[in-house]
Protein backbone atom coordinates (compact mmCIF):
# COMPACT_ATOMS: atom_id res chain seq x y z
CA UNK A 1 0.00 0.00 0.00
CA UNK A 2 2.75 2.48 1.13
CA UNK A 3 4.81 1.45 -2.18
CA UNK A 4 1.81 2.05 -4.32
CA UNK A 5 2.01 5.47 -2.78
CA UNK A 6 4.86 6.50 -3.50
CA UNK A 7 4.76 5.00 -7.27
CA UNK A 8 1.67 7.41 -7.50
CA UNK A 9 3.21 10.55 -6.00
CA UNK A 10 6.74 9.59 -7.63
CA UNK A 11 4.82 9.21 -11.29
CA UNK A 12 2.34 12.86 -10.22
CA UNK A 13 5.98 14.70 -9.64
CA UNK A 14 7.96 13.43 -12.64
CA UNK A 15 4.30 13.90 -14.95
CA UNK A 16 4.11 17.33 -13.98
CA UNK A 17 8.04 18.31 -14.22
CA UNK A 18 8.19 16.63 -17.27
CA UNK A 19 5.16 18.73 -18.73
CA UNK A 20 6.52 22.07 -17.22
CA UNK A 21 9.94 21.28 -19.30
CA UNK A 22 8.06 20.74 -21.91
CA UNK A 23 5.54 23.72 -21.99
CA UNK A 24 8.56 25.91 -21.43
CA UNK A 25 10.46 24.65 -24.48
CA UNK A 26 7.23 24.92 -26.15
CA UNK A 27 6.71 28.75 -25.18
CA UNK A 28 10.09 29.56 -26.51
CA UNK A 29 9.79 28.47 -29.56
CA UNK A 30 6.06 30.30 -30.22
CA UNK A 31 7.93 33.00 -28.85
CA UNK A 32 11.73 33.47 -30.11
CA UNK A 33 13.98 36.45 -28.47
CA UNK A 34 13.27 39.25 -30.51
CA UNK A 35 15.96 41.44 -29.04
CA UNK A 36 19.72 41.51 -28.63
CA UNK A 37 21.33 39.97 -25.25
CA UNK A 38 24.49 43.10 -23.88
CA UNK A 39 26.83 42.12 -21.09
CA UNK A 40 26.22 44.55 -18.38
CA UNK A 41 28.93 43.38 -16.22
CA UNK A 42 28.75 39.21 -15.80
CA UNK A 43 25.08 39.18 -17.31
CA UNK A 44 23.02 40.02 -19.91
CA UNK A 45 20.27 41.92 -20.76
CA UNK A 46 17.71 41.56 -23.45
CA UNK A 47 16.63 44.61 -25.31
CA UNK A 48 15.18 46.03 -28.66
CA UNK A 49 17.42 48.97 -29.30
CA UNK A 50 16.08 51.11 -32.34
CA UNK A 51 18.94 53.99 -32.98
CA UNK A 52 18.03 57.05 -33.22
CA UNK A 53 16.53 58.16 -36.80
CA UNK A 54 17.27 61.30 -38.43
CA UNK A 55 13.39 62.08 -38.52
CA UNK A 56 13.69 62.20 -34.74
CA UNK A 57 11.66 65.15 -32.76
CA UNK A 58 11.89 63.63 -29.04
CA UNK A 59 14.88 62.49 -26.91
CA UNK A 60 15.95 58.88 -26.55
CA UNK A 61 12.74 57.21 -24.79
CA UNK A 62 13.28 54.00 -22.51
CA UNK A 63 10.59 51.77 -21.93
CA UNK A 64 10.28 49.24 -18.45
CA UNK A 65 7.33 46.96 -18.76
CA UNK A 66 5.70 45.73 -15.35
CA UNK A 67 4.85 42.38 -13.58
CA UNK A 68 4.46 39.25 -15.14
CA UNK A 69 5.41 41.07 -18.39
CA UNK A 70 8.31 41.09 -21.24
CA UNK A 71 9.88 43.96 -23.36
CA UNK A 72 7.29 42.78 -26.16
CA UNK A 73 4.17 44.59 -24.27
CA UNK A 74 5.73 47.70 -24.30
CA UNK A 75 7.13 47.13 -27.35
CA UNK A 76 3.64 46.23 -29.24
CA UNK A 77 2.17 49.66 -27.63
CA UNK A 78 4.64 52.41 -28.59
CA UNK A 79 7.00 51.25 -31.42
CA UNK A 80 4.89 51.65 -34.26
CA UNK A 81 3.10 54.72 -33.19
CA UNK A 82 6.66 55.99 -32.36
CA UNK A 83 8.51 55.17 -35.30
CA UNK A 84 10.87 57.50 -36.69
CA UNK A 85 10.34 60.08 -33.84
CA UNK A 86 12.97 58.93 -31.00
CA UNK A 87 15.90 56.33 -30.39
CA UNK A 88 13.50 53.99 -28.51
CA UNK A 89 15.04 50.97 -26.00
CA UNK A 90 12.60 48.34 -24.68
CA UNK A 91 14.22 46.55 -22.10
CA UNK A 92 13.39 42.93 -20.50
CA UNK A 93 13.80 43.84 -16.93
CA UNK A 94 16.27 41.40 -15.16
CA UNK A 95 15.36 37.78 -14.85
CA UNK A 96 12.61 38.64 -16.80
CA UNK A 97 12.02 37.48 -20.87
CA UNK A 98 15.10 36.81 -22.41
CA UNK A 99 17.30 38.75 -19.89
CA UNK A 100 19.54 37.06 -16.99
CA UNK A 101 18.67 37.81 -13.37
CA UNK A 102 22.36 38.93 -12.37
CA UNK A 103 22.89 40.20 -9.24
CA UNK A 104 20.99 39.66 -5.94
CA UNK A 105 20.61 43.59 -6.15
CA UNK A 106 18.17 43.13 -8.96
CA UNK A 107 15.83 41.88 -7.11
CA UNK A 108 14.99 44.97 -5.75
CA UNK A 109 13.69 48.07 -8.19
CA UNK A 110 17.03 49.85 -7.82
CA UNK A 111 19.40 47.13 -8.52
CA UNK A 112 17.13 47.20 -11.55
CA UNK A 113 17.13 50.67 -12.54
CA UNK A 114 21.13 50.60 -11.87
CA UNK A 115 21.31 47.53 -14.71
CA UNK A 116 18.98 49.60 -17.37
CA UNK A 117 21.01 52.76 -16.58
CA UNK A 118 24.42 50.13 -17.72
CA UNK A 119 22.53 48.95 -20.49
CA UNK A 120 22.66 52.67 -21.43
CA UNK A 121 25.94 53.54 -21.46
CA UNK A 122 26.97 50.21 -22.98
CA UNK A 123 24.37 51.52 -26.18
CA UNK A 124 25.57 55.01 -25.74
CA UNK A 125 22.67 56.46 -24.47
CA UNK A 126 23.56 58.87 -22.50
CA UNK A 127 19.88 60.67 -21.23
CA UNK A 128 16.33 59.03 -22.00
CA UNK A 129 12.64 59.99 -20.90
CA UNK A 130 12.05 56.92 -18.81
CA UNK A 131 8.70 55.60 -19.33
CA UNK A 132 7.97 52.79 -16.55
CA UNK A 133 4.50 50.82 -16.58
CA UNK A 134 2.98 49.22 -13.19
CA UNK A 135 5.68 47.93 -11.63
CA UNK A 136 8.00 49.50 -13.91
CA UNK A 137 7.11 53.02 -12.50
CA UNK A 138 8.89 51.91 -8.83
CA UNK A 139 12.01 51.21 -11.23
CA UNK A 140 11.35 54.86 -12.97
CA UNK A 141 11.42 55.91 -9.59
CA UNK A 142 14.92 54.67 -8.69
CA UNK A 143 16.11 55.67 -11.80
CA UNK A 144 15.39 59.27 -11.22
CA UNK A 145 16.88 59.40 -8.28
CA UNK A 146 19.77 57.10 -8.85
CA UNK A 147 20.28 58.66 -12.27
CA UNK A 148 19.60 61.84 -12.21
CA UNK A 149 21.79 63.07 -15.06
CA UNK A 150 20.44 60.24 -17.46
CA UNK A 151 16.54 61.62 -16.39
CA UNK A 152 15.01 63.86 -18.84
CA UNK A 153 11.87 63.21 -17.34
CA UNK A 154 9.56 60.27 -16.15
CA UNK A 155 6.37 58.83 -17.30
CA UNK A 156 4.55 56.94 -15.04
CA UNK A 157 1.50 54.79 -16.58
CA UNK A 158 -0.38 53.48 -13.94
CA UNK A 159 2.76 52.61 -11.48
CA UNK A 160 3.27 51.02 -8.09
CA UNK A 161 5.49 53.00 -6.45
CA UNK A 162 3.81 53.36 -2.66
CA UNK A 163 2.48 50.77 -0.07
CA UNK A 164 -0.46 49.26 -0.27
CA UNK A 165 -3.20 47.49 2.22
CA UNK A 166 -3.46 43.59 1.19
CA UNK A 167 -0.24 42.11 0.78
CA UNK A 168 0.16 40.17 -2.27
CA UNK A 169 -1.28 37.29 -3.13
CA UNK A 170 -0.41 33.36 -2.43
CA UNK A 171 1.40 32.12 -4.99
CA UNK A 172 4.09 34.98 -5.42
CA UNK A 173 4.72 34.45 -1.58
CA UNK A 174 4.77 30.52 -2.39
CA UNK A 175 6.82 31.16 -5.38
CA UNK A 176 9.08 33.22 -3.64
CA UNK A 177 9.90 30.43 -0.62
CA UNK A 178 13.85 28.88 -1.42
CA UNK A 179 12.87 25.19 -1.26
CA UNK A 180 8.87 25.28 -1.97
CA UNK A 181 9.15 27.72 -4.31
CA UNK A 182 11.27 25.66 -6.83
CA UNK A 183 8.92 23.12 -6.35
CA UNK A 184 5.95 24.75 -6.73
CA UNK A 185 7.24 26.82 -9.67
CA UNK A 186 8.51 23.42 -11.97
CA UNK A 187 5.18 21.30 -10.87
CA UNK A 188 2.45 23.30 -10.55
CA UNK A 189 2.81 27.21 -11.91
CA UNK A 190 3.00 25.82 -15.60
CA UNK A 191 -0.62 23.93 -15.61
CA UNK A 192 -2.09 26.39 -13.16
CA UNK A 193 -0.87 29.32 -15.13
CA UNK A 194 -1.78 28.36 -18.40
CA UNK A 195 -5.33 27.98 -17.63
CA UNK A 196 -5.37 31.55 -15.84
CA UNK A 197 -3.76 33.41 -18.93
CA UNK A 198 -6.88 34.39 -20.76
CA UNK A 199 -8.69 35.70 -17.77
CA UNK A 200 -5.57 37.16 -16.18
CA UNK A 201 -5.61 39.06 -19.21
CA UNK A 202 -8.47 40.38 -19.72
CA UNK A 203 -9.25 41.42 -16.02
CA UNK A 204 -5.38 43.54 -16.24
CA UNK A 205 -7.58 45.87 -19.10
CA UNK A 206 -10.79 45.75 -16.82
CA UNK A 207 -12.74 47.79 -17.85
CA UNK A 208 -11.55 48.35 -20.67
CA UNK A 209 -11.19 46.01 -23.96
CA UNK A 210 -8.50 43.90 -24.25
CA UNK A 211 -6.60 43.59 -28.20
CA UNK A 212 -7.91 40.47 -29.52
CA UNK A 213 -3.94 39.71 -30.72
CA UNK A 214 -2.93 41.36 -27.72
CA UNK A 215 -1.82 37.45 -26.04
CA UNK A 216 -0.05 37.03 -29.12
CA UNK A 217 1.95 39.94 -29.80
CA UNK A 218 3.14 40.21 -26.08
CA UNK A 219 3.60 36.58 -24.58
CA UNK A 220 2.65 36.45 -21.64
CA UNK A 221 3.15 32.73 -20.92
CA UNK A 222 7.10 33.56 -21.02
CA UNK A 223 6.47 34.56 -16.91
CA UNK A 224 5.24 31.14 -16.71
CA UNK A 225 8.60 29.35 -16.91
CA UNK A 226 9.96 28.12 -13.77
CA UNK A 227 12.93 30.52 -13.07
CA UNK A 228 10.95 33.45 -14.62
CA UNK A 229 8.11 32.96 -12.01
CA UNK A 230 10.01 32.68 -9.30
CA UNK A 231 11.58 36.05 -10.31
CA UNK A 232 8.87 37.46 -10.92
CA UNK A 233 7.45 36.48 -7.21
CA UNK A 234 10.41 38.05 -5.42
CA UNK A 235 10.31 41.45 -7.14
CA UNK A 236 6.42 41.36 -6.19
CA UNK A 237 7.46 40.06 -2.71
CA UNK A 238 9.86 42.41 -1.90
CA UNK A 239 8.40 45.38 -3.38
CA UNK A 240 6.04 46.50 -0.31
CA UNK A 241 9.31 46.64 1.93
CA UNK A 242 10.92 48.69 -0.87
CA UNK A 243 8.85 51.23 -1.68
CA UNK A 244 8.05 51.68 1.85
CA UNK A 245 11.38 52.67 2.92
CA UNK A 246 12.19 54.84 -0.80
CA UNK A 247 8.45 56.51 -1.33
CA UNK A 248 9.56 59.28 1.31
CA UNK A 249 12.65 60.00 -0.71
CA UNK A 250 10.52 60.72 -3.81
CA UNK A 251 10.97 64.33 -3.29
CA UNK A 252 14.27 64.17 -4.05
CA UNK A 253 12.93 63.53 -8.01
CA UNK A 254 13.99 67.07 -10.07
CA UNK A 255 12.86 65.36 -13.41
CA UNK A 256 10.00 66.88 -15.15
CA UNK A 257 7.35 64.18 -14.36
CA UNK A 258 3.72 62.64 -15.45
CA UNK A 259 1.73 60.33 -14.57
CA UNK A 260 -1.14 58.84 -16.36
CA UNK A 261 -4.02 56.96 -14.63
CA UNK A 262 -7.26 55.52 -14.55
CA UNK A 263 -9.47 56.12 -11.99
CA UNK A 264 -11.21 52.27 -12.51
CA UNK A 265 -7.37 50.50 -12.11
CA UNK A 266 -8.69 47.33 -10.26
CA UNK A 267 -5.02 46.22 -10.04
CA UNK A 268 -2.98 49.18 -8.51
CA UNK A 269 -4.52 51.70 -6.86
CA UNK A 270 -4.64 54.93 -8.28
CA UNK A 271 -5.68 57.26 -5.13
CA UNK A 272 -2.19 55.59 -3.10
CA UNK A 273 0.18 55.23 -6.17
CA UNK A 274 -0.40 57.77 -9.04
CA UNK A 275 -1.92 60.80 -6.33
CA UNK A 276 1.10 59.54 -4.10
CA UNK A 277 3.20 60.32 -6.97
CA UNK A 278 1.99 63.74 -7.62
CA UNK A 279 2.26 64.80 -4.29
CA UNK A 280 5.92 63.36 -3.50
CA UNK A 281 7.35 64.71 -7.15
CA UNK A 282 7.40 68.73 -6.36
CA UNK A 283 5.65 69.98 -10.22
CA UNK A 284 4.63 66.63 -11.47
CA UNK A 285 1.27 66.28 -13.01
CA UNK A 286 -0.98 63.92 -12.53
CA UNK A 287 -3.22 63.35 -15.67
CA UNK A 288 -6.55 61.18 -14.14
CA UNK A 289 -8.90 59.72 -16.94
CA UNK A 290 -12.28 58.26 -15.99
CA UNK A 291 -13.73 54.48 -17.00
CA UNK A 292 -9.66 53.81 -16.89
CA UNK A 293 -8.25 50.91 -16.23
CA UNK A 294 -4.73 49.64 -15.60
CA UNK A 295 -3.92 49.52 -19.25
CA UNK A 296 -3.16 53.04 -20.32
CA UNK A 297 0.17 52.56 -22.78
CA UNK A 298 -3.08 50.57 -24.66
CA UNK A 299 -6.10 52.04 -24.32
CA UNK A 300 -5.23 56.01 -24.38
CA UNK A 301 -1.72 55.63 -26.57
CA UNK A 302 -2.67 58.84 -27.98
CA UNK A 303 -2.18 60.77 -24.47
CA UNK A 304 1.06 58.54 -23.30
CA UNK A 305 2.30 59.99 -26.30
CA UNK A 306 1.45 63.35 -25.76
CA UNK A 307 3.27 63.32 -22.02
CA UNK A 308 6.04 61.96 -23.91
CA UNK A 309 6.15 65.11 -26.14
CA UNK A 310 5.15 67.60 -23.44
CA UNK A 311 8.50 65.99 -21.53
CA UNK A 312 10.22 67.03 -24.48
CA UNK A 313 9.20 70.74 -24.21
CA UNK A 314 6.39 70.88 -26.97
CA UNK A 315 3.55 72.15 -25.74
CA UNK A 316 0.45 69.68 -25.52
CA UNK A 317 -2.77 70.23 -23.39
CA UNK A 318 -2.83 66.81 -21.28
CA UNK A 319 -6.16 68.09 -20.06
CA UNK A 320 -7.96 68.45 -23.40
CA UNK A 321 -6.68 65.16 -24.58
CA UNK A 322 -7.21 63.62 -21.08
CA UNK A 323 -11.19 64.60 -21.48
CA UNK A 324 -11.23 63.45 -25.41
CA UNK A 325 -9.93 59.65 -24.19
CA UNK A 326 -12.88 59.70 -21.77
CA UNK A 327 -15.49 60.33 -24.24
CA UNK A 328 -13.96 57.85 -26.46
CA UNK A 329 -13.84 55.17 -24.02
CA UNK A 330 -17.20 55.98 -23.34
CA UNK A 331 -18.47 55.92 -26.30
CA UNK A 332 -16.86 52.39 -26.78
CA UNK A 333 -18.73 51.64 -23.29
CA UNK A 334 -21.87 52.98 -24.22
CA UNK A 335 -21.45 55.15 -20.64
CA UNK A 336 -20.94 58.79 -21.07
CA UNK A 337 -18.04 60.47 -19.59
CA UNK A 338 -19.73 63.41 -17.29
CA UNK A 339 -17.17 66.40 -17.88
CA UNK A 340 -16.52 68.39 -21.07
CA UNK A 341 -13.38 68.68 -22.00
CA UNK A 342 -12.40 71.91 -19.90
CA UNK A 343 -13.08 69.41 -16.84
CA UNK A 344 -10.20 69.17 -14.53
CA UNK A 345 -8.71 66.22 -16.22
CA UNK A 346 -5.08 66.97 -14.98
CA UNK A 347 -4.02 68.26 -11.88
CA UNK A 348 -0.86 69.65 -10.73
CA UNK A 349 1.07 69.17 -7.15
Amino acid sequence: MIDSLFATIALFLLTAAGFSAYKTRAIERTYPNIGELTDVGGYNLNAVHLPRPATSDLPALVFIHGASGNLRDQFEAFAAPLSGRAEMLFVDRPGHGYSERGTAENALPSGQADAIAKLMDKLGIKSAIIIGHSFGGAIAAAFGMRHPEKTEGLLFLAPATHPWPGGVDWYYTLAAMPVFGWLFTRLLVMPIGLRRVENGTLSIFHPNKRPADYIAKTAPELVLRPQTFRNNAADVVNLFAYVSAHAPRYREIKAPTIIITGDSDDIVLEELHSRGLARDIPGSELVTIRNLGHKPDYVTTDVAIAAMERLAGQPRDLQTLAAQAENRIAGLTGETSGRESSSQAVTTS
